[in-house]
């Protein structure tokens, strides 16, 4: 079916108080393996790539755009093309052309007021073009290159109050905060803070995003999608259940040279992933 648009996906699950997963896209494997999760549940989902996987790729974003889109439109379940963590301007800036309905912007390492200046910036240039943009405010820790973070330090949840102002500083369509979880957690153990949630919910006018949702039990993320969550982004555990089956298919057959053998089982372990996140969001 042709590909619909984050903003409507996002605001779907708002008006119906459910949620909506964004999985991260790396290879052409992911965005199949999503496709196929989300057409096993009968549920909407979001392809997202991000800057990382632009690097990864060569800096050039046209190609995997490209093929995550043709994958969308092939699939017969509800979903949209999502530029994540975009720290780049130019990136930004290639958002539109390259078939994006929507960017998450991060300027969330810069002091509070050009984080502010930045993304209001980057909103008025997205609005011009239809674009959704999300933004982040507070600290979700374990991205690649970065220091560790502890999710319960002092600091580094979103403030309430300043998440109010922020978002009207800045227009943002919707906003990532820190409740406790982080990204490129291996295990689900992350605890959330849903009365901060709660809150956050009360005080901010737009859908909140929670990022490093792999990390999150399965009853954590219904409460969190409870106390006003509504996307949340899955990108770790798909590569989990990847290299899981790789891994698997290769010490069973260490003679294995034809990369298909092995990328069936590991698609096919993402998918189930995908479909898992699904029934949690849609239950």
């Amino acid at each position: 079916m042709p590909l619909v648009t984050t903003g409507e996906l996002v605001s779907s699950a708002a008006a119906r108080g459910h949620g909506i997963a964004a999985f991260n896209v790396i290879t052409l494997e992911h965005a199949e393996a999503i496709a196929a999760g989300a057409e096993q549940v009968a549920a909407p989902a979001i392809l997202q790539v991000s800057e990382n996987a632009v690097t990864f790729h060569g800096g050039r974003v046209e190609a995997v755009a490209a093929a995550a889109a043709a994958v969308a439109r092939s699939s017969f379940a509800p979903l949209a093309l999502h530029l994540d963590h975009v720290v780049s301007v130019d990136l930004l800036y290639a958002a539109h052309e390259a078939g994006f309905s929507s960017v998450m912007f991060d300027a969330s390492k810069l002091p509070y007021a050009e984080n502010v200046a930045a993304t209001a910036k980057a909103v008025s240039w997205g609005h011009e073009r239809g674009i959704w943009i999300e933004a982040e405010l507070g600290k979700v820790g374990g991205k690649e290159g970065e220091a560790p973070l502890d999710a319960h330090a002092p600091g580094v949840r979103t403030d309430p109050e300043e998440a109010a102002a922020y978002v009207a500083a800045t227009g943002v369509d919707a906003l990532a905060v820190a409740v406790g979880s982080s990204h490129a957690m291996t295990e689900r153990t992350a605890a959330l803070d849903h009365g901060l949630i709660a809150r956050l919910r009360d005080a901010v006018p737009v859908p909140l995003v929670l990022h490093g949702s792999s990390g999150v039990p399965d009853e954590e993320i219904r409460a969190a999608v409870a106390s006003g969550m509504v996307k949340i982004n899955v990108g770790t555990a798909l590569n989990t259940a990847f290299t899981g089956a790789v891994r698997a298919f290769l010490e069973a057959d260490p003679k294995t040279v034809d990369p298909r053998k092995y990328l069936v089982p590991a698609r096919e372990a993402m998918a189930g992933t995908v479909a898992g996140f699904l029934r949690v969001l849609s239950s």
